[in-house]
């Protein structure tokens, strides 16, 4: 996989996981306000764009799995890194949400 190829693949993981982190932002402002069927929409539709990205970071680890030569650069250190953080989001966003409900 070419570099441009990494790069694009980033960017797909950069733009799923930026939506799904906008989307946890936007439920945990909707559980302040006790809507909390909106806020586990939010939620939900979060959980959709995590699983697109790690399907995209899948097909990086598939391609390095079958030996194939990745050059990888900062724009993909740069998606994996959101998308962790993103991950890391969604579980402390399930605690204060959870926390509103109580």
């Amino acid at each position: 996989m070419s570099k441009e190829e990494a790069a694009m693949v980033g960017f797909e993981i950069v733009a799923f996981a930026g939506e799904a982190r906008s989307k946890l932002v936007l439920a945990l402002e909707e559980a302040e306000k006790g809507n909390f069927p909106q806020a586990d929409q939010l939620i939900e539709e979060a959980n959709i764009s995590l699983l697109e990205a790690h399907k995209s970071q899948t097909q990086m680890l598939a391609s390095e799995a079958r030996g194939e030569s990745i050059d990888i650069g900062f724009i993909m250190v740069h998606a994996q890194d959101h998308l962790m953080t993103t991950l890391l989001l969604k579980d402390v966003m399930k605690h204060l949400i959870n926390i509103y409900k109580k």
